[in-house]
């Protein structure tokens, strides 16, 4: 059972919001039975809920012979534990949902490390003195004297040496992601990194354009580990497609922390491209959300551009009333990830901004660079060529990026 507590204006629909709270405990197998949602005026430190909403919840699990309440906000401790206790039931709120779902669904050593030292994080703050199996006294043998260890000192002792391992090896796994980025980097192709609110599209889009097998379902959550793969652009000999985790409404500051590794790979990227539900309800809202973690990571002033996705999904009046509002802004593609529609503009739009403020440059080649001629050609505007001897001279329009690129690949090759 889902319980939306409402705490002042929200920029979110109610409704959509319990539908998402609902497709998130769908998203571990949990079959929801009732969905309720309540305005709080003032919330109440034991319970969050007024005494009256808690007993229509305890009601209405009873009702439902249901065993677990999702509470769909944060609560501290002492909430959980009284809700437990005044309706019988399993309470959970919404970061720990998420970190459940991330639990079942990280595939990688490297997201099982990112997911543990979240879920530890998150558990350190639920050891309250009021859960009584860990008042017990841990007695000593009494080799050195003193008294005992109380079991949620020690157990608060082992959480924190166990997270301070964690985020050593996952130290040591931001290292190699460096290292292999700075590699990336000096190659001569550019990065584009797709974003966006989970269950948009990103994982459909990037499994059209690599032909991958990334998992692709209609679940939130569906993508966790990071994936990259070559692609094909119009004026570009290759560039590099990183796939990454969808972006979520009041996503746990935990998993923002334990995964700024992997979310560096979008902040290290020559263009993001935000891929939108433009179907939802509530398409505006999760933008905003997803604004809001990329200025969290340090990506809000990054190049952006959006792709307005499952347009295929609306009817052909409001299909075409967003066409035509696409088509007056120089950022935004309208597609259809699933069917193909609109790639081919989205394509050239993409390629158009990694383009963006580039520079007339004049570059001379030996007659043995030709490796180095091809690259301009594919990656670059040659505007015009001359023959000197055995050199040749390139009047080429590059940008920043991609001279620096050039630079760094030509001194590699000395």
């Amino acid at each position: 059972m889902v319980a939306l507590p409402e705490l002042g204006q929200s920029r979110r629909d109610a409704a959509a919001r319990l539908d998402e709270a609902a497709g998130l405990a769908g998203a571990i197998g949990v079959e929801v039975q009732d969905k309720l949602h309540f305005r709080i005026r003032k919330p109440r430190p034991a319970t969050l809920f007024g005494k009256g909403q808690v007993e229509q919840i305890a009601d209405a699990l009873r009702q439902a012979e249901a065993e677990l309440l999702i509470v769909d906000a944060a609560i501290t401790p002492v909430q959980q534990k009284n809700l437990e206790t005044e309706t019988k039931a399993k309470v959970i709120d919404r970061t720990g949902l998420i970190l459940e779902i991330f639990g079942e669904r990280a595939a990688t050593a490297e997201g099982r490390l990112q997911v543990e030292l979240a879920h530890l994080d998150y558990q350190a703050g639920r050891l309250v003195r009021s859960w009584t199996h860990l008042e017990r006294q841990r007695g000593g043998f009494g080799f050195l004297g003193g008294p005992g260890e109380t079991q949620i000192e020690a157990d608060r002792r082992m959480i924190r040496d166990r997270m301070a391992k964690l985020r050593r090896e996952l130290d040591q796994v931001a290292r190699t992601r460096t290292l292999h980025r700075s590699r990336r980097q000096r190659a001569p192709w550019p990065l584009v990194a797709l974003v966006g609110y989970t269950n948009a599209g990103k994982s459909t889009l990037f499994n059209r354009l690599t032909r991958a097998d990334v998992l692709a379902e209609d679940l939130l959550f569906a993508t966790l580990d990071p994936t990259m793969r070559e692609i094909s652009l119009p004026g570009f000999d290759k560039a590099i497609l990183s796939d990454t985790v969808g972006f979520i409404s009041d996503l746990p500051t935990q998993l923002v922390a334990a995964f700024r590794a992997t979310l560096e790979e979008v902040v290290a990227a020559d263009l993001i491209v935000h891929i939108r539900d433009i179907s939802h309800p509530d398409s505006d809202a999760q933008a905003q959300d997803v604004d809001d973690v990329l200025k969290e990571i340090g990506a809000g002033d990054a190049v952006r551009i959006e792709a307005w996705n499952k347009i295929d999904a609306l009817g052909e009046a409001e299909a075409a009333s967003l066409r035509a509002e696409a088509a007056r802004r120089e950022d935004v593609a309208v597609i259809s990830a699933l069917t193909g529609d609109g790639m081919d503009g989205w394509l050239e739009l993409v390629s158009e901004r990694l383009r963006k403020d580039s520079t007339v440059r004049e570059i001379t080649l030996s007659a043995a660079d030709g490796e180095l001629s091809a690259w301009l050609h594919a990656n670059g505007e040659v505007m015009s060529h001359d023959h000197e001897g055995l050199e040749t001279r390139f009047v080429v329009r590059l940008s920043d990026t991609d001279w620096a690129r050039f630079q760094a690949w030509r001194r590699e090759r000395g």
